[in-house]
């Protein structure tokens, strides 16, 4: 009797702030009808939270992680303890050879940059094979022109599409290849395509496959978005290289700043001599006194995505429900952390990413509007009041403004901050008219 009591005060409680925060009852009931339903899946999230938490505690606990790694480093860098040990620590996680994870490294798309450029030559070819690469990598590449892009280089590109039903076709990579081929691109998320997120599974069998067509091909795979969400990562199926962004999901919320590349020796010392200058490669790079929200973040980060996945599932739900598209859809299997809506309008995009920033800490009373962003072929719209500057494991949506019109939702510190954050998009929706119940 009396949890039933606790409950019904915290309930009452709850749906007063909410109130309080602009969320009508009619909305309330039907996001709460929603999450009933939701008890087992999220329960499945904690598991493999739990699995994620034990590997990145052991891994740290394996390498003697002590308060002295946290001390800065500056000038050149050298003899940094602290940078040195995590780089061994992020290697224990992912299971590879070694690992560059630097602030140095501005984002993800520096980072994969970074490794597509170390390891390349003039006359290799670049074949991705899970068709379109994400549009800041199309400047990257030379697919739209660029100031030092691969293709300045004498660098060729050539793609392999997904099949009609999103996986790999293996006819066609077959093909594709040839003797100048030298690395092959997996991109594990979805971008601004409304397509399925590649699992680790089905990414493993498909290195395979290329092996056995030449053992000697380089597989890279962009991890973004897709840390922590399953029991495994690609590098434990043989990617020679595993890239993402510690402001996405290994950082935890905390890290500031800074990507990563986790792979064999050779293409991290290739990396590292890119990154910094040739001769000099890891030895030199201040950690700046970034080191302890790195650590801190990564030993967050399986909790954190956890969240992350909680709210990417009620928003599917909420808005399948709706009679939107949403990719994946609400009974899929999730293998990252981003959650795509279709709204066939402008309006539609717009609104959501307005109830996004408005249910944010930082910046809430910022309305979001589209604008042309760098590296981008397209006006794109991006709400993010996050308190890391473009963080998007952090609560944010973006999208681009064209045909599917289409909102791209991801992250959350907290489930309930995410939470909240779809809540509200529904309400801008309808107090739009975009959304009518009954």
């Amino acid at each position: 009797m009396n949890e039933k009591i606790d409950k019904s005060i915290s309930d009452s409680k709850n749906h007063t702030l909410y109130k309080a925060l602009g969320i009508s009852q009619e909305v309330l009931d039907f996001c709460e009808e929603i999450l009933y339903s939701l008890r087992e899946r999220f329960e499945e999230f904690d598991r493999k939270a739990e699995y994620n938490q034990l590997k990145v505690l052991k891994a740290m606990q394996e390498e003697k992680v002590s308060d002295i790694h946290f001390n800065a480093s500056c000038g050149y860098g050298y003899n940094d303890l602290g940078r040195d040990t995590l780089e061994r620590v992020y290697a224990r996680i992912f299971h590879t050879e070694d690992a560059l994870v630097r602030p140095q490294i501005t984002c993800g798309t520096h980072a994969l940059a970074l490794a597509l450029m170390s390891n390349l030559r003039p006359e290799d070819e670049l074949l991705s094979i899970s068709g379109k690469p994400y549009d800041t990598l199309e400047e990257v590449i030379g697919i739209r022109p660029s100031v030092g892009s691969l293709k300045e280089y004498g660098i060729s590109y050539a793609q392999v599409d997904l099949l009609e039903n999103g996986s790999f076709d293996r006819n066609g990579i077959k093909s594709a290849i040839h003797a100048n081929t030298k690395m092959i691109a997996i991109q594990r998320s979805k971008g601004y395509q409304t397509r399925r997120t590649l699992s680790p599974y089905e990414i493993g069998d498909i290195i395979s496959f290329v092996k056995e067509i030449n053992k000697d091909i380089i597989v890279m795979v962009d991890n973004c978005y897709g840390e922590f969400v399953e029991y495994d990562e690609p590098s434990d199926f043989g990617a020679d290289m595993t890239v993402g962004s510690l402001i996405k999901n290994p950082g935890g919320g905390l890290a500031p700043v800074g990507g990563y590349i986790a792979g064999t020796k050779k293409c991290i010392e290739n990396a590292a001599y890119r990154l910094t200058a040739p001769g000099l490669g890891k030895e030199v790079g201040a950690s700046l006194g970034m080191l302890q929200s790195f650590y801190q973040g990564l030993f967050m980060a399986p909790t954190v995505v956890a969240g992350a996945l909680k709210g990417a599932v009620f928003a599917a739900n909420v808005y399948e429900k709706l009679g939107f598209k949403v990719v994946p859809d609400a009974k899929e299997p999730r293998y990252d952390i981003i959650q795509a809506i279709e709204f066939g309008t402008p309006d539609g995009v717009i609104e959501f990413c307005k109830g996004i920033q408005s249910a944010a800490p930082v910046d809430s009373y910022v309305v979001p509007e589209p604008w042309a962003m760098p590296g981008y072929d397209s006006d794109v719209i991006m709400a993010a009041g996050a308190f890391v500057q473009g963080s998007s494991i952090e609560l944010s949506a973006d999208g681009p403004i064209k045909p599917p019109y289409a909102v791209y939702f991801q992250g959350g510190l907290t489930w309930y901050h995410a939470k909240l954050g779809i809540i509200n998009s529904l309400q801008k929706l309808t107090d739009a008219g975009i959304v009518k119940f009954g």
